[in-house]
């Protein structure tokens, strides 16, 4: 069962993209990770 579904996210501030077509599922019971370098949007993603 899918607890959480990202389909193709978009966002910008100020023309600059910060996240640009992001898309991923998380299943029941499944363990999960977004990593990446400071400023690649991983936090963005949680604030959408």
């Amino acid at each position: 069962m899918t607890v959480l579904e990202f389909a193709d996210v978009h966002l910008s501030f100020a023309g600059l993209k910060a996240i640009d077509g992001v898309s991923f599922s998380v299943q029941e019971k499944e363990l999960f990770a977004i990593i990446g370098p400071n400023g690649a949007g991983k936090t963005s993603i949680f604030n959408v």
